[in-house]
Order: structure tokens, then C-alpha cells, then sequence
């Protein structure tokens, strides 16, 4: 699907309940040390740190010595909240948003307002960035112009 097609689908036809893509995991593992995860998804570990101390990962398990070990799940929340920050969605959105999660099934229709308000904010990007390229094609279409202009006079 492009982008084009997904901007101008309507929330309740961008996916179905059903559409749940497996992820390629290294094979049959799920449990990862934080480098690992830092390898698996171009974080750092001081960043996935970060995002465990201000609540935007849910409780990560720990090895008997201490050692962080992430799983599966994990990297699928950590692909989402990519994802989030592609949007723009600010930190504290996506924090309240982890902690509307961790709260259960009753925080749903929030959490669907938080998404469709973030939706709006990207589809009002994708047409700012259509206008801005509608410019940069003028402006190249002028230097093309311009530069085979002369090779036409002067033959």
C-alpha cells in the first residue's frame, strides 16, 4: 500500500482485527540482552534505559544476576512506539499512552482517541510535505528549464 492510499483510507479500513503479521525473531528465541535489542532495533541501550525509567516500556524481567531480558514482545512494543515517534507524537504522549495499556481493556476508547488524534496530526504532514514537493518539482522544473535553454539557442 503507499502512502498516498493509506492517507486517504479511513480509520476503520486501514487494517482489520485480523491483520496480525508475524515477526522474524532469531530462531525460536525470546529472551535478548539489551545490546542485542540495541542491535535488533538501531536503539541504544542507554535510550532503551530511558525508556524504561520514564515508563514507556512495560516491566522488563530480569536475569538471577540482574541483566535485563527482553522479549518478543517487547521488540513488537518497540517497533510501535518507532512507529510513534515517526508520527511526531510527543514523549508524554506516548508515556500516557504506555500507561493507558498497562491500565487494561477500560482505557480503550482513549487510547483510540490518542491514535486518531495522531493520525489527523500525520495526515496534516503528509499533505504539508505534498505541498512542500509540489514546490521543490517547481523549482527543479525551472532549473531544467532553464539550463537546456540555451543549448536550444545556440544550435
Amino acid at each position: 500500500m503507499t502512502v498516498v492510499q493509506v492517507a486517504k483510507s479511513k480509520p476503520g479500513n486501514t487494517t482489520s482485527c485480523a491483520d496480525d503479521e508475524g515477526h522474524l525473531r532469531p530462531d525460536g528465541q525470546d529472551q535478548y540482552t539489551i545490546s542485542e535489542v540495541a542491535e535488533h532495533t538501531g536503539l541504544s541501550a542507554h535510550t532503551l534505559r530511558w525508556y524504561e525509567r520514564i515508563g514507556l516500556m512495560p516491566h522488563v524481567d530480569r536475569s538471577h544476576t540482574g541483566q535485563r531480558r527482553f522479549t518478543n514482545r517487547d521488540l513488537d512494543w518497540l517497533a510501535f512506539v518507532g512507529k510513534l515517534r515517526l508520527t511526531g507524537m510527543p514523549v508524554a504522549d506516548m508515556v500516557a499512552y504506555a500507561e493507558m495499556v498497562r491500565a487494561g481493556d477500560a482505557t480503550f476508547g482513549e487510547r483510540q482517541a490518542l491514535l486518531e488524534a495522531t493520525r489527523l496530526d500525520v495526515l496534516q504532514r503528509i499533505d504539508e510535505l505534498r505541498d512542500t514537493l509540489t514546490v521543490l518539482d517547481h523549482k527543479i522544473s525551472t532549473y531544467a528549464c532553464a539550463h537546456a535553454a540555451p543549448e536550444r539557442t545556440g544550435s
